[in-house]
C-alpha cells in the first residue's frame, strides 16, 4: 500500500531492498569508466617514458630497437654480447642506440665512426663509463684506467709509463723477462708427456716478471717458495675480470645500487680484500725498508722498483703528483690486471690457432730456425726479425681482441658523431670485433690469414694510427702497456715455438668458442687436463732440438 504524503503528494520510496539494486546498477558505468581511466593511464604514462628518455632529441638520435618500458632491451641481451651488438649493427647500420634500463647506450661499429670518436673529437669522448664494480675494485675509480680524464689521470699515467714503461726501464728489465721466460722453457721441459696447461705456463711467466718490476725478483722467489705454483693468485686476477664484467643491474638503475640486488658489489669487495692482503705487506715491507734509510742497499740494485719509485714520490709534497697508500695500490692493481690477464689469454689464442692451423706453425718454426738457429734459444734481440710471428700476433688480436667492446665512453657534453646527437652521459661501446670482421674492411674477414699484415703499405700497429685495426683501442685512453705486452707476448710465444713441437690428435681440432666478460678468453683453457669437456684434447709436445735443450737451458742459466 502506498500513502501520499499529505504536505507533498510525493509517493516516499519505503523500499530498501530496491534502493540497492539501483546503486549496485549506478556501479557498473563507474567500473568501466575505472579500468578505461587505467588503460589510458597506461597507454600515457608507456609514452611519457619514451617521450622522457628520448631526451626532447628522438629524432636527432641513432636509431635502434626501443625495448621494452622501463627495462629497454636488457631482457634481450645474450651471454656474447659482443656476438649481438655485432649482428644488430648489420640490421640498424653502423650507428644504433639501445636502452639498457634507464641508460642510454650507443654502439659504433665502423672505421670512420671511430675516427671520429678517438680522434676527431678525442677530449670530449676521454672519459670512461666504469661500472659500479670496476669502481670498487679500483678503491673509487684511482687507478689509470678507470679515472676521470683530467689532471689526475694524466700525472699516473706520466708516472707509471716514464717509471716503468720508457725504452730505458724495459731494456734495464730484460734480464727479469729472459730469466722468467727460461723458466717457463725448462717447466715445459719437465712435462713432457703430460697435460700442459699453456694459459697457467703464459700467466706464471707473465705475472712473475709484472710483479719482479713492482717488487724486485726476491719478493718472487719468497712468494714461489710458499706456492709451487700461481694457480690460486690466477684464479682470483681472472675472478676479478668476470666480477668487473658481469652484466650489474645498478649500473642499469643507479637508484638500486645501494641494495645491490646481486650481490657484485660485495663479491668485488671480498676480492679486493685478497688482493690487499697481498698488497699491503709487499708494501709495508718496503715502507719499512725506505724508514730505515737504507739507502746503499737501494743504491747498490741495478734498478729502482717501481714500489719504491711511488713511495719515494708519495713523500715529496712539492713534486705537483698528490700521491696515497689508496692511489698507490690503486696504481698497482691495474698494472697486475692489466698486464697479465689480456697477455696470457692472448697467448693461449694464438696457440689455439696455429694447432688448428698447423701448416702456418710449420712457417712460424721456419723463421725462428733462420733467425735464431736450431741450436740457440730465443733472445729479445731477435724478436724485431720475427716478421711472420708478429702477423700471426696481430692476425689473432684481429680475430680475438682481448677487448671485443674496448672500455665504454662516456662523453663529457653532447656531441655530434655520424650525423646523430650523443648525448652527455651516453655509454659509448666500440665494437672493435665488429670492425675486425666487417667484410667490406677485410677480405675473407673470418678466415685466419697472417700473410694480410706482411704487406709495407697496410701500416697495422698498435698505436691506433688505422682505424681499421684498434686491438688496444686508440687516442688519450689507449692502452698503456702496450709496449711491455708486445715484448712479452712475442717472447713467450717465439720460445715455446721454438724449443718444441705442438701437434693436436689425427683429425681433432681445438674448439674455437668465446667466453664474454671483461677480457675474451676461450670458452675452455687450452690443454688444461681439468677443462669441462667430455674429453680431454691431449696436445702432443715435444722438444725440437733433444740434443742441444738441456745444454743450452745450463749455459743461459750460467750467462744469467
Amino acid at each position: 500500500m502506498k500513502f501520499k504524503n499529505l504536505r507533498t503528494g510525493v509517493l516516499p520510496d519505503i523500499s530498501i531492498r530496491s534502493a540497492e539494486s539501483v546503486f549496485i546498477l549506478n556501479m557498473e558505468p563507474l567500473k568501466e569508466l575505472f579500468l578505461a581511466a587505467l588503460t589510458l593511464s597506461i597507454v600515457f604514462l608507456t609514452i611519457l617514458w619514451y617521450k622522457l628518455t628520448s631526451h626532447k632529441e628522438e629524432s636527432r638520435l641513432p636509431p635502434g630497437p626501443r625495448g621494452l618500458p622501463i627495462v629497454g632491451f636488457l631482457p634481450f641481451l645474450r651471454t656474447n654480447l659482443h656476438h649481438q651488438l655485432t649482428e644488430l649493427s648489420q640490421q640498424y647500420g653502423p650507428i644504433y642506440k639501445l636502452w639498457l634500463g634507464s641508460k642510454l647506450c650507443v654502439v659504433l661499429n665502423s672505421p670512420s665512426l671511430a675516427k671520429e670518436v678517438v680522434r676527431d673529437q678525442d677530449s670530449i669522448f676521454a672519459n670512461r663509463d666504469p661500472p659500479i664494480a670496476g669502481l670498487v675494485g679500483t678503491y673509487g675509480g684511482l687507478d689509470i684506467g678507470f679515472s676521470p680524464y683530467g689532471s689526475y689521470w694524466r700525472d699516473m699515467r706520466k708516472v707509471f709509463v716514464r717509471e716503468m714503461l720508457s725504452n730505458k726501464n724495459l731494456e734495464a728489465c730484460y734480464s727479469l723477462r729472459r730469466h722468467e721466460v727460461r723458466k717457463t722453457i725448462r717447466n715445459v721441459h719437465t712435462k713432457i708427456g703430460n697435460p700442459v696447461d699453456i694459459g697457467e705456463l703464459a700467466f706464471v711467466t707473465e705475472m712473475n716478471v709484472v710483479i719482479s718490476i713492482i717488487f724486485g725478483s726476491k719478493f718472487v722467489e719468497e712468494t714461489e717458495k710458499l706456492s709451487t705454483d700461481g694457480t690460486e693468485f690466477r684464479e682470483l686476477v681472472m675472478k676479478y675480470g668476470q666480477v668487473v664484467g658481469k652484466p650489474n643491474i645498478s649500473d642499469f638503475f643507479p637508484m638500486l645500487a645501494r641494495f645491490d640486488l646481486q650481490g657484485i658489489l660485495k663479491e668485488m669487495e671480498a676480492l679486493l680484500k685478497l688482493f690487499d692482503s697481498i698488497l699491503d705487506p709487499a708494501i709495508s715491507e718496503c715502507m719499512k725498508m725506505l724508514s730505515d734509510r737504507r739507502e746503499g742497499e737501494i743504491q747498490r740494485n741495478e734498478k729502482k722498483h717501481l714500489i719504491q719509485i711511488l713511495l719515494e714520490l708519495m713523500e715529496q709534497k712539492d713534486i705537483g703528483i698528490s700521491l696515497d697508500l689508496v692511489k698507490i695500490k690503486a696504481i698497482l692493481v691495474d698494472i697486475v690486471i692489466g698486464g697479465t690477464d689480456t697477455t696470457i689469454t692472448t697467448v693461449e689464442w694464438v696457440m689455439s690457432e696455429l694447432l688448428n692451423n698447423p701448416e702456418i706453425m710449420s712457417k712460424v718454426q721456419q723463421e725462428l730456425k733462420h733467425v735464431v738457429g736450431m741450436n740457440n734459444i730465443v733472445e729479445e734481440s731477435h724478436l724485431p726479425n720475427l716478421h711472420y710471428l708478429d702477423a700471426v700476433i696481430k692476425e689473432t688480436l684481429r680475430l680475438h681482441p682481448a677487448l671485443p667492446l674496448l672500455l665504454p665512453k662516456r662523453p663529457s657534453q653532447s656531441a655530434i658523431v655520424g650525423g646523430y646527437t650523443i648525448p652527455e652521459g651516453t655509454k659509448v661501446f666500440l665494437n672493435v670485433y665488429a670492425i675486425h670482421r666487417d667484410p667490406q674492411v677485410w677480405e675473407s674477414p673470418l678466415e685466419f690469414q697472417p700473410e694480410r699484415f706482411l704487406s709495407h703499405s697496410t701500416n697495422f700497429d698498435y698505436a691506433g694510427n688505422n682505424m681499421k685495426y684498434l686491438p688496444f683501442g686508440s687516442g688519450r685512453r689507449i692502452c698503456a702497456g702496450i709496449p711491455l705486452a708486445e715484448k712479452m707476448l712475442m717472447f713467450i710465444l717465439a720460445s715455446l715455438l721454438h724449443s718444441f713441437d705442438w701437434k693436436l690428435p689425427e683429425g681433432e681440432i681445438v674448439d674455437l668458442s668465446e667466453g664474454f666478460g671483461l677480457v675474451l678468453k676461450k670458452s675452455e683453457a687450452l690443454g688444461h687436463p681439468y677443462s669441462q669437456v667430455t674429453e680431454f684434447q691431449a696436445i702432443s709436445v715435444k722438444p725440437r732440438n733433444y740434443k742441444d735443450l738441456d745444454m743450452i737451458f745450463i749455459i743461459s742459466e750460467y750467462v744469467f
